[in-house]
């Protein structure tokens, strides 16, 4: 689901006409290249979920676009046996055109904010039930993972599963181990307060919770290297970078201007 005040964040920066021209997009787009109406269903849950957890942003046009063919093609290629390629994917109705390499690029973005944050939930709350503390941390993980792709891609989440687990093989981890571990987990997702029952406690369950090159087509053409998609990271982060180099600057530019002054006298 998307995050709480999701759609009085649409009203409030008015973002519902670009919502409803993305989510018209993706039907049309999923008639033009034979999609599945479950891969139309996930990219429109996909794109509802990251605008949500991106709320204190300006969105632009060219953003709710990169944003929109990215949730599509991810969610072909967890659907569909045969995925149409990026070129065909933005084919018709777009204001912008983008390269493979950027689509790509916003792919992993928005990859890395769904499963990541889900993960990051599901091991926050493992760490308060104390029957998870005999379990090493790479199991606690990959239960964790495990959890996150049956939610994330039902359909495909023992696929995924057996080709994580045989990466991990290395590792000596067996099978019911895992197995055991995923099953605590799951009864949390079940039951929120089942870890707190396992430990014998009564305390509450809480889980923390622009482009400017303009190519002369119908169409703005975006390149790569025109698109920062830090703007989706946390900006608290750059500001400190930025705050720093600011203050280096001006102490070099000090230590030049006492050099100077020196030789003069």
């Amino acid at each position: 689901m998307p995050e709480p005040g999701y759609v009085e964040h649409l009203r409030t920066k008015n973002l519902l006409f670009a919502r409803l021209r993305a989510i018209q997009w993706l039907i049309k787009s999923r008639e033009r290249l034979s999609l599945s109406f479950e891969t139309v269903f996930n990219a429109a849950n996909y794109l509802d979920r990251f605008m949500s957890m991106n709320q204190c942003h300006g969105w632009k046009c060219w953003m709710v676009e990169l944003l929109c063919v990215a949730c599509l093609s991810v969610a072909s290629k967890f659907t569909e046996t045969r995925t149409p390629c990026l070129h065909d994917i933005q084919m018709e109705d777009l204001d912008h055109s983008f390269q493979p390499i950027t689509i790509q690029r916003m792919e992993l973005v928005l990859l890395r904010a769904l499963v990541a944050c889900r993960i990051t939930e599901l091991l926050l709350g493992a760490m308060q039930d104390c029957s998870m503390v005999g379990f090493r941390p790479s199991i606690t993980a990959i239960s964790a993972l495990w959890c996150s792709l049956e939610e994330f891609v039902p359909s495909k989440s023992d696929a995924h599963l057996a080709h994580i687990k045989g990466l991990l093989n290395a590792l000596d981890h067996k099978d019911d181990v895992v197995i055991k571990c995923h099953g605590i987990m799951e009864a949390q997702l079940i039951n929120p307060v089942y870890n707190l029952l396992a430990c014998g406690k009564k305390h509450s369950y809480c889980c923390p919770s622009s482009p400017v090159t303009v190519l002369p087509t119908e169409r703005i053409g975006i390149y790569d290297c025109d698109v920062d998609l830090s703007f989706f990271n946390d900006s608290g982060s750059n500001n400190k970078q930025e705050t720093s180099k600011k203050k280096r600057k001006w102490h070099e530019k000090s230590i030049k201007d006492d050099g100077f002054q020196k030789r003069i006298k």
